[in-house]
């Protein structure tokens, strides 16, 4: 028996020598080594030999199948070296060539149509206030007429902290207490943009991650006028001198009224098309005057005192900008899209 163990290691060995190629090397294992190979089926077999022959015949067993096994390591890893080496011959780099040049970089679209608001707001009159995206409960949605458990709350998708009351926020609304607590009681003229947390499925149209920008103005006598010429200029700064708004009723809980802002569509002019799903009429922000309890909980007197506010998306902006019909293009990454906006 040690006979034939000894015989079948010595006929492994030679055959492994003999080897080129790591396929080859591979069946090898598997006629010798593996789960049928021929030294497993030998010590399956071991317990079949008369008592007194199984501790010497076990034992060798053993030591050859780990003596094989290290085999199989070195002639695994001098295979790899020597096709490492040949790569090495045959892949030469001419270290005299000139390399490729790098082009300068330039700002992300998303980028771009930000500083493309802030310009047009700027030019009106409006600060630019960031604020945090870590937000309280109580700016996110209780300060806005959003209390707790209340059915305006499933509007937005939150994404809570292991803290409790601190989550991410949902939207730049609760930039307006900020700013107006800030400002008390001068009047305000601010945008607030800034990134925006949402726990939803991503689609052509949404994301999980958004940028917002709000607006607000405070003031003696701020009006529905005042909104609608700032939103109508903005349009038409942005999209083109020709553009048409429209006001259409809506709601949001910290507005009173409020409305939701459409402009006449970029491709057809209003006729209706594909782009516009042939209303002739394309959303581009909502909007409304102040609600008086988020005035009261800003700090201001709504006796004396009213306010507008503004929100639009600026992915939604660059997209009606450029002819885009998916927003997930835009933090996709792909340098073939991005390289466009240039």
């Amino acid at each position: 028996m040690l006979e034939q163990l000894h015989s079948l290691e010595d006929q492994a060995l030679d055959e492994l020598r003999g080897m080129s190629t790591t396929a080859a090397v591979e069946k090898w294992h598997v006629a010798y080594l593996g789960r049928k190979g021929a030294l497993t089926l030998f010590l399956r077999s071991v317990g079949q030999l008369p008592p007194q022959e199984r501790p010497a015949a076990g034992l060798e067993a053993n030591r050859i199948k780990t003596g094989l096994e290290r085999a199989y390591i070195e002639k695994v890893e001098a295979l790899h070296a020597q096709a490492a080496a040949g790569r090495l011959t045959t892949e030469q780099v001419d270290v005299t060539l000139p390399g490729r040049p790098v082009g300068p970089g330039h700002l992300h679209v998303i980028t771009q149509t930000l500083r493309d608001i802030y310009s047009i707001f700027s030019a009106m009159g409006f600060q630019v206030l960031e604020t945090p995206e870590v937000e309280t409960d109580e700016n996110n949605f209780q300060l806005l007429n959003i209390p707790p458990y209340h059915p305006a709350r499933d509007m937005w998708s939150t994404f809570h902290t292991t803290r409790d009351g601190v989550l991410l926020r949902t939207h730049t609304s609760p930039g307006q207490i900020r700013a107006m607590r800030m400002y008390y009681p001068q009047p305000i003229r601010v945008i607030l943009p800034g990134k925006c947390y949402r726990y939803e499925a991503v689609t052509s149209r949404h994301e999980s991650m958004f940028y917002q920008v709000e607006g607000l103005a405070v003031g003696h006598d701020v009006t529905m006028g005042d909104l609608k010429g700032v939103l109508t200029e903005f349009a038409r700064l942005m999209f083109g001198a020709e553009r048409q708004v429209r006001f259409r009723c809506s709601y949001f809980p910290f507005t009173e009224p409020s409305a939701e802002v459409d402009m006449d569509c970029i491709v057809c002019g209003g006729k209706g098309c594909r782009l516009c799903k042939g209303t002739g009429w394309l959303e581009i922000l909502g909007s409304g005057m102040v609600h008086p309890q988020v005035l009261r909980n800003g700090g201001y007197d709504p006796a004396k005192y009213t306010g507008f506010a503004f929100g639009m998306g600026p992915e939604r902006i660059a997209m009606l900008k450029y002819g885009i019909d998916d927003m997930r293009l835009f933090y996709a990454n792909d340098l073939r899209f991005l390289h466009q906006f240039a």
